[in-house]
């Protein structure tokens, strides 16, 4: 593995441990873990920024569930996966279970997320356009051959283990904006090690899941581009294209968080003046966020109106705007009224336009081509440690994230990657 995608592979996971310590505590979570307690097994493996102790399986649910509850998690441009929260968790609860070297965790890390997103890449866009959760429907792929991996599956046993994944995959984009959101996310976790696990004890498959005339790309997909999957494997690493998100929506929004944060600064520039605002953007902006009326926190993690309201009168986009409280704010819910979403096909899904009209007649334009966090616009390692320290804040796990953030430096010196769950705990 090149040292390149070994440092991102250690980027993702440090990004990974921020999101699942932030949201350890989110009531989707603690729901998720009050139906699964009583069937789980014995205590294997850790629950991210809590005491509790679970079987793997239900470890790496609530893991997958945890990192992606916010949906401030990464995310692979072009199919919008978010690579981690499937793959992470089943390696760590494995990792638990079984010793893992920090070296063979980052490798079956890096090759897990490599799989999820060429697939996710051949099906891509009519796949996510259809309605399809690709987080999910794509992640089990990902979990189920990192799993493979290191239980030191070749051959015919990785292609029973893919088989086993297709029949698993599944997850909704009408969910998003509710709880249920995050539950095919933390299934893509679970049943791609089942998937593994399956293969590994001889459990068999189809010999075309993926390409088969009833596989998952024909079923899942429209016109497949199977070249996606094979070009440059091994060469071209789908890795080193993952980006970290700044603020905790939905990624099409960050481009109109940007642009509005630019606006404050305008001169003339005063909320109270605003007599409406416009939101350009790629249709697919306007499908997942045209939400004016939104209730809950969770529902405003994907409504652009609240984003633009928050972040113009606020001057932040952070967990604090995402809450339920924020969306009951007089000011906000005023604001978000004003707020009109237009498609234009001529813009790319990662760019934004923002029109303020003042009650003076004055206009206030930002258009912004990539936001930050983006490929033109990473955050630094810097970026990424701040991230968990504040996310760790405010879960309120108590661990160290000092402690944290070095041994996820230094994973690939660890002769027991399982180890570094025990920092990531409650205290």
């Amino acid at each position: 593995m090149p040292t390149a995608v070994q440092h991102e592979a250690k980027r993702s996971l440090l990004n990974f441990f921020a999101t699942a310590l932030g949201g350890c505590r989110d009531i989707a979570v603690e729901h998720a873990l009050s139906v699964v307690s009583p069937f789980a097994g014995a205590g294997q493996a850790s629950v991210i920024g809590r005491h509790e102790r679970l079987d793997a399986l239900n470890a790496a649910f609530l893991n997958a569930i945890s990192s992606n509850v916010f949906d401030f998690d990464d995310t692979h441009p072009g199919t919008v996966i978010h690579p981690s929260a499937p793959v992470a968790p089943a390696l760590f609860a494995l990792a638990e279970t079984r010793r893992l070297t920090g070296r063979e965790l980052l490798h079956a890390f890096a090759l897990g997320v490599e799989v999820e997103c060429r697939i996710g890449n051949a099906v891509s866009p009519g796949h996510y356009a259809r309605g399809w959760h690709i987080t999910s429907t794509c992640g089990v792929f990902g979990s189920a051959v990192a799993t493979a991996k290191c239980l030191g599956l070749r051959g015919e046993q990785m292609l029973w283990a893919l088989g086993a994944a297709s029949a698993q995959s599944g997850g909704l984009i009408e969910t998003l904006g509710t709880m249920a959101k995050s539950l095919s996310v933390g299934n893509a976790a679970r049943n791609g090690m089942i998937a593994a696990f399956a293969a590994h004890s001889g459990l068999t498959g189809p010999e075309m899941p993926l390409e088969g005339p009833r596989g998952f790309a024909h079923v899942f997909g429209t016109n497949p581009d199977f070249s996606r999957i094979s070009a440059g494997l091994g060469e071209r690493w789908e890795a080193l294209r993952n980006t970290y998100k700044p603020y905790p929506c939905g990624i099409v929004l960050h481009a109109v968080i940007d642009a509005c944060l630019a606006l404050r600064s305008s001169p003339g520039f005063s909320s109270e003046n605003i007599e409406s605002i416009v939101v350009r953007g790629h249709p697919l902006l306007g499908q997942r966020t045209n939400r004016p009326s939104v209730t809950t926190g969770r529902e405003a993690q994907v409504s652009a109106q609240h984003s633009v309201a928050v972040a113009l009168l606020t001057g932040a986009a952070g967990l604090e705007q995402y809450s339920d409280a924020a969306v009951r704010d007089p000011a906000v819910v005023a604001l978000r009224q004003k707020v009109q979403v237009q498609d234009d096909a001529t813009m790319t899904i990662e760019a934004a336009e923002v029109l303020i009209t003042l009650h003076t007649g004055q206009d206030l334009n930002r258009f912004v081509e990539q936001a930050r966090g983006g490929e033109q616009y990473p955050l630094s390692d810097a970026d990424l440690e701040a991230k968990l320290r504040d996310l760790a804040a405010f879960g309120k796990s108590g661990c160290d994230p000092g402690l944290l953030i070095d041994a996820v430096w230094s994973l690939e010196t660890s002769t027991d990657a399982g180890r570094l769950m025990a920092l990531a705990v409650a205290r």
